[in-house]
């Protein structure tokens, strides 16, 4: 990390005593942006880099944080750019951060709405002859039909309940499915896991896909996972922004995610450059989905996936940029 220990010191402290000012972490020349703990932000936080240092002259800064700190970073002027606000994650933030106090302007889309919920593979319902699997959910269509076969996903620890793996504690969505088991009345027949990180969830889920063992778990798209894997989202009730509140459980599905693109209002009047590039940042489910399944399978880093990323959708990122700046960055791409 460029922006070295102090920095990180500072934003932490301002995080967890609630100081009220800090001096910025980006100085002239920098750009400080948000790593969340999921590889598609990390790897459109290292797109968006390499252009901004070879085709508009930025040094990146990239800062590790979860969903609240980051945003409250960023709200507060510690962190410059988030490349994925998970807006219906975050509405309470959202809100305050950037509808009433205009601290943090919304840039749009990074891909189109994306979908998230509760997943099971496929062959728990219809079976898989290639792999010799028989259907063993096969009426198992939403989340009110789990009860019934809550001893498929017995939990180790607690036998006599199924296991739920949540989203990883931190993020906002794993308060938000707890409120859900209740909403759904699942707390009798499973009970809650936690697994820690996303690489640890990740590794639940495709374990058990890889032995054609039951798995129940909260995931998104996109990500290698939903390209690779074959797994059916969960059904439920249809989203009603009524109920989507903590009073209400959020007893509904989740509305279509809109993830977009965020940046510090004052950092964005100082570097106008910068805004007009990220505004017309965009990409596809299915660009996203091929460009994590490339870092899984290769097992690349988000900085090789970047650049796979860079070469294989040129007529893309070219779009987002002037003419001059596009060719600094090709030519900086072809020496990767």
């Amino acid at each position: 990390m460029k922006a070295g220990r102090k920095t990180f010191l500072i934003l932490a402290l301002a995080l967890v005593v609630g100081l009220t000012s800090i001096p910025a972490a980006s100085a002239a020349g920098n750009v400080v942006m948000v790593d969340f703990s999921w590889s598609s932000v990390q790897m459109h936080n290292r797109v968006a880099g390499f252009i901004l240092e070879h085709g508009y002259g930025f040094s990146p800064d990239y800062m590790f944080a979860e969903s609240v700190p980051g945003l409250t970073g960023l709200q507060q002027g510690d962190i410059d750019v988030a490349m994925e606000m998970w807006i219906d994650n975050v509405l309470e933030w959202y809100t305050d951060a950037v509808e009433e106090n205009k601290q943090v302007l919304d840039l749009g889309s990074v891909f189109p709405d994306a979908p998230q919920g509760w997943y099971v593979p496929t062959y728990m319902i219809k079976g898989d002859k290639e792999r010799g699997i028989e259907p063993m959910a096969p009426n198992l269509k939403s989340v009110f039909d789990l009860p019934q076969y809550w001893e498929l996903f017995k939990d180790r620890e607690t036998p006599d309940k199924g296991r739920f793996y949540n989203a990883i504690p931190g993020w906002v969505v794993h308060d938000i499915n707890l409120k859900k088991l209740e909403a759904y009345n699942l707390t009798e027949t499973f009970i809650n896991f936690d697994p820690g990180s996303q690489t640890a969830l990740m590794t639940a889920i495709v374990s058990a896909y890889e032995k054609g063992e039951p798995v129940l778990a909260y995931y998104w798209e996109p990500e290698w996972i939903m390209g690779m894997l074959d797994m059916t989202l969960l059904e439920e009730p249809e989203y009603d922004e009524k109920l989507w509140n903590e009073e209400n459980k959020f007893a509904c599905a989740f509305p279509a995610a809109r993830v977009h693109v965020g940046i510090n209002a004052e950092f964005a009047k100082k570097n106008p450059e910068i805004l007009a590039f990220l505004e017309k940042y965009e990409t596809t489910l299915a660009q996203n989905n091929q460009a994590l399944a490339y870092m899984q399978q290769e097992e690349a880093t988000v900085e090789e996936a970047a650049i796979w990323f860079l070469k294989n959708y040129k007529e893309v990122w070219k779009a987002w940029l002037p003419g001059d700046v596009a060719g600094k960055v090709e030519a900086a791409l072809a020496g990767k």
